[in-house]
């Protein structure tokens, strides 16, 4: 590994007049050291090594040169983190030919956060016995000519957000940590192990796109990164830690059989913004977890459950909900408590759970349903749909007969919300689950 401040084509890549190979031809990994104040010597400086990052090769005269070279980029923030993104986006320190260059940042496999990255300090180190560093390094080359990119096939299913340089980054990063965690390529690899590596070469490509589609490039505004472990198992969506809000709705898409839900309220309660969680087992029935239970929240619950076993062929096919015992909780981030009149979300809640399939991010889903599977009319859309701009939903999905009274809502409140209709619960399941 070398490490360096300022670079020239010429130190880089090939000397033209010498004919002596660069860096990336005698070292592992190439490291630009505060590289904000890296700069080439020569215009085409950037589109060579951007050429180079695609494909391992570059052209220096009539010749095309091969090599190995990886390229590690290290930069510090002269604000927070919090700030960097209101101000811009997290691969601003790069020097300004690349800052803002997309094409530049998708050959970027991942992005490390340094802030996540524990300080040196003497709890960190071994009492045991190490390697000498020269041999572990020779250990680390020798590595590099392996691949451990197979032990996905078959057991990992990587989501269709994915571009092919994604997978592409994504596949080398898993290999890469498999081989720190099982140097031995015959040892077997756990789920546990697979897992971890595949969520964090998700995160660290993902905090990449996530620059790419700040500076506004439509082609990239597709983030939400997930996988599949087992051709049974359930999709999970990955996203980067500085993006996630616990509390807040934002727009990824929530683990199956969770959705968000807006209550028009009550007699005596106003609207409120719940989040409704729902696992699924084996047994039968289903079982709220709240104690005591609102007894409004009861009703809709039992609606939705009377919905899901009568029609069950629209709305699972042939999975039958009967033999699965469904646990519901309500959580409430409002005054409002009851859970009045929020059957509809119930309903999808139940079907995403059985199903294995998630709810879009970022959409609020509105209405009851009767036992008999009328939808029943709601009387505050307008108030709704401004709670649910408040509360930063993108989407909102109401019964088709709020469709009139909407026409009061402002043109501002209109403009922040992307508002559906449906016109059963076969209707709203469809439109909110992810594609």
């Amino acid at each position: 590994m070398t490490v360096l401040s300022k670079a020239t084509v010429a130190r880089m890549f090939v000397n033209n007049s010498s004919g002596q190979r660069g860096l990336v031809c005698q070292y592992d990994v190439v490291c630009f050291d505060e590289v904000s104040g890296v700069s080439f010597d020569q215009k085409d400086g950037v589109n060579i090594m951007k050429g180079y990052m695609e494909s391992g090769e570059f052209s220096r005269g009539k010749e095309s040169i091969r090599a190995d070279g990886s390229i590690v980029l290290v930069g510090n923030f002269d604000v927070d983190v919090e700030h960097q993104q209101r101000i811009g986006h997290l691969l601003g320190p790069l020097p300004p030919e690349m800052r803002d260059d997309t094409a530049f940042m998708d050959r970027i496999h991942g992005f490390l956060p340094g802030w996540d990255v524990p300080k040196m300090s003497p709890a960190l180190f071994t009492q045991h016995f190490g390697l000498v560093s020269d041999f572990l390094s020779e250990c680390f080359t020798q590595l590099r000519n392996q691949s451990r990119v197979s032990t996905l096939q078959g057991r990992v299913f990587l989501g269709g957000a994915l571009s092919g340089r994604d997978l592409n980054a994504v596949n080398k990063t898993v290999s890469g940590l498999l081989k720190l965690l099982h140097p031995d390529a015959e040892a077997a690899v756990s789920d546990e192990d697979l897992e971890w590596a595949v969520r964090l070469a998700l995160e660290v490509r993902r905090r990449v796109k996530e620059q790419q589609k700040r500076i506004g490039a439509a082609e990239f505004r597709n983030t939400h990164f997930s996988y599949t472990l087992g051709a049974e198992g359930v999709e999970k969506f990955v996203t980067t830690p500085e993006l996630r809000s616990q509390e807040g709705i934002g727009d990824e898409p929530l683990e199956s059989g969770q959705i968000w839900t807006l209550s028009p309220g009550a007699a005596d309660e106003h609207p409120g913004l719940f989040r409704l969680e729902v696992t699924e087992g084996a047994g039968s029935g289903v079982r709220v977890l709240n104690k005591p239970v609102p007894p409004a929240f009861q009703e809709s619950v039992r609606c939705a459950e009377q919905n899901l076993y009568t029609r069950a062929t629209q709305l699972v096919g042939d999975r039958d909900p009967r033999s699965h015992e469904f646990s519901v909780q309500l959580r409430g981030f409002d005054a409002a408590k009851s859970g009045a009149k929020t059957g509809v979300a119930c309903l999808i809640a139940l079907s995403s759970a059985l199903l294995r399939k998630s709810v879009r991010g970022g959409l609020i889903v509105v209405g009851e349903v009767s036992i008999g599977g009328t939808i029943e009319p709601v009387h505050n859309a307008v108030t709704l749909a401004e709670m649910a701009v408040e509360k930063g939903a993108k989407s909102l999905l109401m019964p088709v007969s709020c469709r009139r009274q909407l026409f009061d809502l402002s043109d501002d409140m209109a403009t922040k919300l992307d508002i559906e209709f449906y016109q059963d619960g076969r209707d709203a399941l469809l439109k909110a689950l992810v594609d």
